[in-house]
C-alpha cells in the first residue's frame, strides 16, 4: 500500500491519480477530512500533529508521501509543521515505510543564484526557517540511513484545479474574474514555475524508483525561461486578448500588509520577485530522460480550457 499524508490539495490529488494510473490501486488517503480521489482508494482520518495518529495512518504502508499543507499562517506553521514532520518520520520508522517528502524552496536564498539541490539553506523570514527545520530533519535521517527517505522539491506552482500559488492568484484568477492582472515587484526577471500535475507525476515516479532514495531531487520545470512580462504575453496570445497588468511595488505590499492578513503573510516571500528565480532540474532530467515536461504554452492552454468549461 502507498499512503498520501495530506491528500486533499492539488498535489495530493494529482499524486493519487498518478499512482493509480501507473503504480498501484492500493492507495490510502490521509487527512483530517479525507475524500477518495480514485474509486479504489481507502480513507483514514487523522491529525498528524498527534504521534499515535501518524503511526496508525502509516501502518501497513510500503511508501508514505508527505504532501501536507497548512494555511499561510506563520504562527500555525511554527507550532505544527516541525512536530508533524517529526511524527511522520517516527511513523515511517515504526512501520518500516519509505518516506517521500514533498518540499518547497522557502529555505533557499532569495537572490539571483541558480538553485540546485546543493544550494545552502539561507531562509528569509519565519516560514522559510520552518521549512529549513523540516528539511533538515529529513536530511538527518538520510545521513543516519535508518530508513529510506527522499526529498522532492518544487518551485512556485501554476496549474489547474485547486492549485494555490501567487501566480494563479494574481494572474489566472484575475483573468477568470475579468480583473487587471498583478505582478509582484518586477516583470522583467526570469522565473521557474512548475505545472502542478508534473510535480505530482514526478514525485510518484521518484517514490517508485528504489535508487532515487537517499537524495534530494529538484522536480522538472519548463526550461524555456520566461519573465512575467513574457508569461503574460504568451497568455494573451493563448486567450486571444490583450491581458493588461500592473506591477505592484514593495511599498504597496507593506502598506496593504497593515490591513490584510494574506499580504502580511506574503511579505517574507517578496524578495525572490526582485531577482531572477531559476530552478535547476538537470539532475532529474538526466535520471529520467523520458519524462515529458508540460510546456508553459500547454499549461496555459489547459487552464484556459478548464476556465471556459471544455
Amino acid at each position: 500500500m502507498q499512503t498520501i499524508l495530506g491528500a486533499n490539495g492539488q498535489i495530493g490529488e494529482e499524486l493519487a491519480r498518478e499512482l493509480k494510473k501507473n503504480f498501484t490501486s492500493d492507495i490510502r488517503i490521509v487527512s483530517r477530512n479525507p475524500k477518495k480521489v480514485n474509486d479504489t482508494d481507502t480513507t483514514f482520518s487523522a491529525d498528524l500533529f498527534v504521534k499515535e495518529n501518524a503511526i496508525e495512518a502509516v501502518k501497513g504502508s510500503q511508501i508514505a508521501y508527505f504532501t501536507l499543507g497548512l494555511p499561510m499562517n506563520t504562527d500555525l506553521w511554527e507550532k505544527r509543521f516541525p512536530t508533524i514532520t517529526k511524527n511522520v518520520i517516527e511513523a515511517c520508522k515504526v512501520n518500516g515505510a519509505k518516506l517521500v517528502f514533498f518540499d518547497n524552496t522557502y529555505m533557499y536564498p532569495q537572490n539571483n543564484n541558480l538553485l540546485t539541490e546543493d544550494t545552502p539553506f539561507a531562509p528569509v523570514g519565519r516560514k522559510g526557517k520552518v521549512r529549513k527545520e523540516m528539511a533538515e530533519m529529513v536530511l538527518k535521517e538520510m545521513k543516519l540511513r535508518e530508513m529510506d527517505v527522499v526529498i522532492c522539491r518544487a518551485p512556485e506552482f501554476y496549474g489547474p484545479g485547486k492549485t494555490q500559488s501567487i501566480t494563479n492568484a494574481l494572474i489566472f484568477d484575475a483573468i477568470k474574474e475579468g480583473k487587471k492582472l498583478k505582478v509582484p515587484l518586477r516583470d522583467d526577471k526570469l522565473r521557474s514555475l512548475i505545472w502542478t500535475p508534473d510535480a505530482s507525476k514526478a514525485t510518484a515516479l521518484i517514490g517508485n524508483t528504489p535508487d532515487a532514495y537517499g537524495q534530494t531531487w529538484h522536480l522538472p520545470v519548463d526550461n524555456h525561461k520566461l519573465t512575467y512580462k513574457q508569461f503574460i504575453e504568451l497568455a494573451s496570445e493563448i486567450y486571444g486578448q490583450e491581458l493588461k497588468y500592473t506591477t505592484i511595488p514593495k511599498f504597496a505590499f507593506r502598506l496593504s500588509a497593515l490591513f490584510n492578513e494574506n499580504a502580511q503573510e506574503l511579505k517574507e516571500l517578496l524578495p525572490r520577485y526582485g531577482y531572477d528565480n531559476l530552478f535547476d532540474d538537470s539532475k532529474f532530467r538526466k535520471r529520467f530522460p523520458d519524462f515529458e515536461v508540460t510546456t508553459y504554452r500547454k499549461g496555459i492552454e489547459q487552464i484556459k480550457k478548464e476556465q471556459q468549461g471544455y
